[in-house]
């Protein structure tokens, strides 16, 4: 069994917009996913619409994986995305990630935190 990779459900779900979401969704999220982020919980439900409203505003971006480990079903990881969205402005930023496996390799939880980063060319 394959485990999904946070880094390949984000290239999947949010930067590579000519895949359909919800076949995106399924390759990497269980049906009883859930998705927790600065104190907020959502269900697949809530999670596929807020991926299909931020995916609209993305024109491009890019993830680079910093620490990446899983041990049975628990899974964390580190990584910084770059993302230039569709009217040009730009976000970076790192996340945290801590969650769980199902038994299929898919994401049953995730739950996440973060911070912004100056961009690149920032002094």
């Amino acid at each position: 069994m394959n485990q999904a990779r946070i880094s390949d459900a984000l290239r999947a779900v949010a930067f590579e917009s000519a895949l359909d979401v919800n076949e995106a969704l399924d390759s990497f999220y269980a049906p009883d996913y859930t998705h927790r982020s600065d104190g907020k919980t959502l269900d697949r439900a809530a999670f596929a619409e807020m991926v299909t409203r931020m995916r609209s505003q993305i024109a491009s971006g890019a993830v680079t994986v910093l620490d990446e480990l899983h041990d049975g079903p628990r899974y964390a990881e580190r990584h910084v995305y770059e993302i230039t969205m569709a009217d040009g402005s730009t976000v970076r930023r790192e996340i945290a990630i801590f969650g769980e496996f199902a038994e299929d390799g898919r994401f049953r939880h995730l739950s996440e935190t973060g911070f912004d980063l100056p961009s690149d060319d920032a002094s």
